[in-house]
């Protein structure tokens, strides 16, 4: 199937202001060499300009390590001036130290990176580069840095994992939106790798950051996103997929939400309208997945409820109401939710049998649209189910969690970070959450801390990257396991 603390901006040019401001520093201590190193020339300035000497620094956190023939690479990072520097130790004479700088989340490497490259006389213990910057903050350049060096001896060449300063990272939540963002591409407005709806996906989740943390350091992707894509397809974020519109509908709601643009609320509406179109009588109704198909997916769905009880909770008009109600009065009757209490994939207009795989996602959706449609009409009963739901999810042993208490989803299996299933994660956090939130006694608080400490803990890399298990790192980081951990993180913060 497809488908925190406010910031105190730093005054040095208009688009730093929308970075924020540093993390408290680490205390300072002594850089680990000599008292001079070649300058490079500076290309980046933020607080600083690149290629600054690191006595001047006001912090030193060694934040990851490498070795490389009985040396020891180290990147240095000091949080306060948002910046880094690579040592190497045990050095021999003619041994290269150097950093590499990335704006793209670690797949490649901006200035031809080997900034500082520098090479070690004899007679000394350690040597040193200069300070690079972590981001860019004039070209919204969210980066990271990595130590790299090569032994002279052996011509061996290693580097650390890539890492960052804290510096819009001060907490978790923080830290994983840094993450997703320097995933953006500022040029195509979407996030790289991430696919149509996945982008849509990890927008939502960026936005409930803003809420959640008060960091308003990403706000520009909203209307960047809006404006690089609104003409695309067919226009306003439509295209012949039901559910792909749907997430980009929320998306633009959660922006409505934030900003109060009413071109975000326009173009909801667009979209909502877009969905009614899939809507057939055939299996006594509900909308089809795709265009010319006869699949009613369950994501599909459960996304018009949503979609169509948010709109009519934001503008009144009876028109959402109406179909947001008819929309779960079919989904009830449809049964897609298995005796179980967990929701299949879909069923087909040929039989109308429910059937298919049980993803976290059709439970997590789900419980969104049921929370907002009990939210407008003041009726408990969807809520209710809404529950009936979250519970069978969240019982370890179930489906969705192991007898541990963690969440898995089948996607795990075959998914990569790059595919859709690495976003389905991200669709039950966020129902999960709302759904608590509107329940007295928050009774799966729990539940969502122990995802989130166990992620923290066991499924993240130097640079605030998640994989596609929470249990343990087991696939490399991409945008949609990050879009989910981000959720995951706005839902605990």
């Amino acid at each position: 199937m497809r488908t925190s603390p406010l910031y105190i901006p730093v005054l040095i040019t208009t688009t730093a202001l929308l970075l924020g401001a540093p993390a408290a520093a680490d205390p300072a201590t002594s850089p680990p060499t000599p008292a001079e190193v070649p300058a490079v020339a500076a290309t980046i300035c933020n607080l600083h300009c690149d290629a600054r000497d690191p006595a001047a620094a006001t912090g030193d956190r060694a934040s990851v390590t490498a070795g490389v023939s009985g040396r020891t690479l180290v990147l240095h990072l000091s949080d306060g001036d948002a910046m880094g520097w690579a040592a190497i130790d045990q050095v021999r004479s003619g041994d290269e130290v150097w950093l590499d700088r990335s704006f793209d989340g670690g797949g490649n490497w901006a200035d031809g990176s080997r900034l500082g490259l520098t090479a070690a006389p004899g007679g000394v213990g350690g040597w040193r580069t200069q300070m690079y910057n972590n981001d860019d903050w004039n070209n919204l350049g969210v980066g990271a840095l990595r130590a790299c060096g090569r032994a002279a001896d052996t011509g061996a060449v290693a580097c650390t994992e890539w890492a960052r300063t804290r510096w819009n990272a001060a907490n978790r939540t923080e830290a994983a939106a840094t993450a997703m963002m320097a995933l953006y591409d500022n040029g195509a407005g979407n996030f790289l790798g991430g696919g149509w709806w996945g982008s849509a996906v990890a927008l939502s989740s960026v936005i409930r950051n803003v809420e959640v943390t008060r960091m308003p350091s990403y706000r520009y992707a909203i209307s960047t996103t809006y404006d690089r894509n609104v003409g695309a397809a067919r226009g306003h974020f439509r295209n012949e997929f039901s559910d792909d519109t749907g997430w980009w509908a929320m998306a633009w709601l959660d922006a409505y939400d934030l900003t109060g643009d009413r071109r975000y609320l326009d173009t909801a509406r667009i979209a909502a309208d877009h969905m009614h179109t899939f809507w057939t009588g055939a299996c006594g109704g509900g909308i089809r997945w795709r265009e010319g198909g006869t699949y009613k997916a369950a994501i599909s769905n459960s996304l018009y409820v949503q979609v169509n009880a948010t709109l009519a909770s934001r503008t009144g008009d009876g028109t959402y109401r109406t179909r947001a109600s008819t929309g779960w009065s079919w989904f009830a009757a449809s049964g897609l939710i298995g005796g179980d209490g967990l929701v299949r994939d879909g069923l087909d207009e040929a039989g109308c049998a429910p059937g298919g795989t049980v993803f976290s996602y059709n439970q997590g959706v789900l419980m969104s649209g049921l929370t907002e449609l009990s939210a407008l009409t003041g009726d408990p009963a969807p809520r209710d189910r809404a529950r009936q739901v979250a519970d069978a999810t969240t019982r370890p042993g179930s489906a969705l969690t192991d007898s541990g208490g963690i969440l898995h989803d089948p996607a795990e299996g075959w998914d990569d970070c790059f595919k859709d299933g690495a976003y389905f994660k991200a669709g039950l956090l966020r129902g999960l959450s709302e759904l608590d939130t509107a329940l007295s006694g928050h009774p799966y608080a729990a539940y969502l801390d122990r995802q989130g400490d166990t992620a923290f803990s066991r499924s993240r890399n130097a640079f605030d990257q998640y994989s596609l298990s929470w249990s343990a790192w087991t696939k490399p980081s991409g945008p949609g396991c990050q879009a989910s951990a981000l959720a995951l993180m706005n839902a605990t913060h």
